[in-house]
This record gives structure tokens, C-alpha cells and sequence, in this order.
């Protein structure tokens, strides 16, 4: 009997697959290819000329330097905070039962469901109230919002993977909570602790519509590169910017997948 493994797809569901995928990804490749050309101006199809002079015009201007300074910063920080806050989150809806938790789980992830319109307005609404100036902080306290979301979805995943035999089994041995902690519990979640740092970076590195809302007059890369595609003054800078945006954050996506698709396999899994 023929597997249906390798039965053939039809022609037309290739060339949908085809067309489906040149439709998301020319638009990418077009940023790359207008990283290269020689003209300042206005986007020329074909580009007049291929040029790498825009990759030394870029690494020598400073406010570049300081809006990737200040992303890299912001991510860095609010994927800290959301991995604390997110396993924190998920072990306790995974590895406990109580009244509302399912109420909780789903006000843990509506920050990400909700249309980040919302979202920011509700920030910078709370932090006017609070009084709170728009600063570094402001900006990192929006992010955590849906990186946290992030972070809680991997890890609660995986705790309900884990089975609780080995939690009490390390306890009926004489391990203390920490030891539990440190020794069962992390190395079977780690790699969808790494996977959703991996993810809620990228999220924040290139998140536009919280930070507006929330930066004051501060730039991170993504609006900086809005306000030189608004008020250009060498356009192919922002595709060269662009660029690097894209390999930031395809890289710890790429890593998430490779970290989670045996994320199935964990010890004790299913007994």
C-alpha cells in the first residue's frame, strides 16, 4: 500500500504554495536589494546602480547607533522581567489548582490579543494618571506587557508536559524546592524558557505601535526608522537599517523553532 507520505502535492496547490510565499517574501527581498543602490532619492525599479557605500554611510551615523542602542536595551531588559514573570505565571496555573485560574490564564494573555492601539493607550493613559514621566522605563514596562505573554505560552506548555511524579519523587528523596527547581524542573523547561526569551526579543526589538505610545521623545530603532521613511534624508540607510532588523530578529525565531519542535520529549513525559 502507497504511503501517503509520498504521494505528490497536485500542481495547483504548488503553485498556490509558490505564489502564497513570493507574496510574503518579495517585499523582503526588494528591502535588501534597495540597500544596494546608487540612488538617494526615490525607489527606481530597476535601481540605476548597485553601490555599498550606504553600509559605511550607516555604521558612521550616530543616531542609528543610538536608536539600535536603545532596542537593544529595551529587549534585553523586558525579556528579562517577562521570563521572572512568565514562568512565575505558568507554574502556578500549570502545577496548581484554584479558584479562577483559568480567569487568570486568560488575563495573562490578553495583552497580546488585544490590538496594540489599545494597548498603548492604555499605557500611556495609566502612566499620565500615575504621573509617571516617559522615559527608558515607560518604554520597557510596555513591552514586558506582551512579552511576558510570550514567554508564559512556551512555558506553560511544558510544565504540563512534566509529570508531577518527578517533582515528588525529588521531594520524597530529600531535595528542598530550590534543589527541585534547579535540578527537575529547569532542565526540562529550559528550552522553552530560551525559545520564548528568543521570541519575546525579537517581539520587542521591533515593536512600533506600545513604544510610540509609551517612548516620549526617545527613538528605538523601529521608529527611527519610521521618521526617516516620513523625513528621508538618505533613503537607502533605512534599508540597510532594515536589513539588520531582519537577521535580529530571524535568528532568535529561528532558534525558538529548532528549541521547541521535540519540545514533546521531556523526562517523565506521559507517565
Amino acid at each position: 500500500m502507497r504511503s501517503d507520505r509520498n504521494t505528490s502535492a497536485p500542481l495547483g496547490l504548488k503553485i498556490a504554495a509558490g505564489a502564497g510565499l513570493a507574496f510574503l517574501h518579495l517585499p523582503i527581498l526588494l528591502i535588501f536589494l534597495y540597500a544596494f543602490t546608487t540612488e538617494e532619492k526615490s525607489y527606481q525599479f530597476p535601481p540605476p546602480g548597485l553601490t555599498l557605500k550606504w553600509f559605511a554611510v550607516t555604521w558612521n551615523r550616530p543616531d542609528v547607533w543610538e536608536a539600535l542602542g536603545l532596542s537593544v536595551r529595551v529587549a534585553a531588559i523586558s525579556t528579562a522581567i517577562a521570563l521572572v514573570l512568565g514562568t512565575l505565571c505558568a507554574a502556578a496555573v500549570s502545577r496548581t489548582k484554584f479558584f479562577g485560574r483559568e480567569t487568570i490564564s486568560l488575563l495573562v494573555i490578553l495583552p497580546i490579543a488585544l490590538p496594540g492601539i489599545i494597548t498603548g493607550i492604555a499605557l500611556r493613559s495609566a502612566f499620565s494618571f500615575a504621573e509617571i514621566p516617559f522615559s527608558f522605563l515607560t518604554i520597557v514596562l510596555g513591552h514586558a506587557t506582551f512579552c511576558v505573554v510570550v514567554v508564559y505560552n512556551n512555558a506553560v506548555a511544558r510544565f504540563r508536559r512534566v509529570s508531577g511524579s518527578l517533582i515528588e519523587a525529588s521531594m520524597d528523596l530529600g531535595a528542598d524546592s530550590f534543589q527541585t527547581f534547579r535540578y527537575i524542573i529547569l532542565p526540562n523547561i529550559g528550552t522553552a524558557l530560551l525559545a520564548g526569551g528568543m521570541l519575546a526579543f525579537a517581539l520587542s526589538f521591533d515593536e512600533v505601535i506600545v513604544t510610540t505610545f509609551t517612548a516620549g521623545q526617545q527613538s528605538t530603532l523601529p521608529i527611527w526608522m519610521l521618521e526617516e521613511l516620513v523625513r528621508p534624508r538618505q533613503r537607502p540607510v533605512t534599508n540597510v537599517v532594515a536589513m539588520v532588523v531582519v537577521i535580529v530578529t530571524f535568528l532568535p525565531i529561528l532558534g525558538a523553532y529548532y528549541l521547541t519542535r521535540d519540545g514533546d520529549q521531556v523526562a517523565g513525559s506521559g507517565k
